[in-house]
């Protein structure tokens, strides 16, 4: 009888295990359960910092999504999940009963970003805000500062140089912008303590920052908005004609701003996205049929920001179906990957702009705006 094979050294064990697929955890959870050295040797420090270090951006473990004001269903009657996985990763979301009832009463993604999301309920008055980590199931909830007719919140960690790979239990930040759309003036506020332990209730804010006016009859987009460095774009929309707009705010200033959109005339509002380009810019998407038109906003060295068409990207020839019978719907983006979310007769559909590769994620397509959820799980 031959000799057993020699055993590998643990370092070239972990080399093997550092070259698993980030977006297939289930790979890490079975080889942490094949022997007590393994275990060991995954779910220690070092290993999970070598992993995340190894494969830099953070995969995409599932989506949170958002109703918006036209596709709302009843969740009183027929519940549905607040997280869809589109992997084998289990989300650590608490159940619905009588200590976190807002599971599903406030059924809205707002934002999420650096492994935390935000969930509200717009109909509320003021709006109802929790701060959730999928990881842990860790929660915090949030008393909105002031009663609006419309609501957009960032959530983000507050951790000055951090590379965003492992901080969803660290200090964070939020930000709550809201419009009264009889003065048509917008404000934004920030909790006073906003870095303390998930568990603790958010109630004191920051006063608001000098209001903005923004124009009769604008609302934001039911969608999360975009982080550029220290400066967060929200989609905003004209109720008279679906015409677009952009509200900026600066994290370093606390001011609010506006900027114009790359497009003069009326767009409706389900085929236009904000989006974080991998080139670090700001980005904006539009359908126009099956022509998908990219711009990118540059800064200048006067320091005055400019939009650039980009590309032009004719999807009929990508298409997994065709002669689609109802128009593509963009319904968000991946910040700094170049990736975007369509809706079509099939489903929902992950499109990756440099490859132009399709990947279909969801069957159901009955909601506004989708919002990935993108972490490194160790088991």
């Amino acid at each position: 009888m031959p000799p057993p094979p020699p055993a590998l050294p643990d370092e070239l064990i972990e080399e093997v295990f550092l070259r698993l697929p980030p977006d297939e955890p289930a790979c890490l959870v079975r080889a942490s359960l094949a022997s007590k050295l393994w275990f060991g040797l995954l779910t220690g420090p070092i290993f999970c910092s070598r992993y995340r270090e190894f494969h830099g951006t953070p995969p995409m473990l599932g989506f949170f999504y958002s109703h918006g004001p036209y596709c709302r269903s009843s969740v009183a009657e027929e519940p549905e999940p607040l997280f869809v996985s589109t992997t084998k990763f289990g989300s650590c979301i608490p159940d619905h009963d009588h200590d976190v009832d807002w599971c599903y009463s406030l059924h809205d993604a707002w934002d999420c970003r650096h492994g935390r999301v935000v969930i509200g309920d717009r109909d509320a008055s003021p709006a109802k805000l929790v701060v959730l980590d999928p990881m842990t199931g860790d929660w915090r909830e949030l008393a909105a500062p002031e009663d609006y007719d419309s609501y957009g919140a960032a959530v983000l960690c507050n951790v000055t140089g951090c590379d965003h790979l492992a901080c969803h239990e660290g200090p964070f930040q939020v930000v709550v912008v809201g419009i009264d759309i009889g003065d048509s003036v917008a404000h934004a506020y920030v909790p006073l303590q906003g870095t303390g332990e998930l568990h603790m209730p958010i109630s004191q804010w920051s006063k608001p920052c000098p209001g903005l006016h923004i124009g009769s009859d604008a609302f934001i987009q039911p969608m999360p908005p975009v982080l550029i460095q220290d400066t967060l774009y929200f989609m905003l929309v004209y109720d008279d004609d679906f015409r677009v707009g952009i509200l900026k705010y600066d994290l370093c200033s606390q001011c609010l701003s506006l900027i114009d959109a790359p497009l003069a005339e009326a767009y409706i509002d389900t085929v236009t996205i904000l989006m974080g380009m991998k080139d670090g810019s700001l980005g904006f998407a539009h359908l126009d049929g099956l022509n998908l038109n990219l711009w990118s906003r540059q800064m200048g060295s006067d320091g005055v920001g400019s939009w650039t068409e980009c590309r032009v990207i004719d999807l009929d020839e990508f298409l997994p179906i065709q002669n689609p019978e109802k128009g593509l719907r963009l319904m968000g983006s991946s910040e700094g990957r170049d990736i975007i979310f369509v809706s079509m007769d099939l489903g929902i559909y992950e499109i990756n702009l440099k490859s132009l590769e399709w990947k279909k994620i969801w069957n159901r397509r009955n909601f506004h705006a989708l919002i990935p959820y993108m972490s490194f799980y160790c088991p």
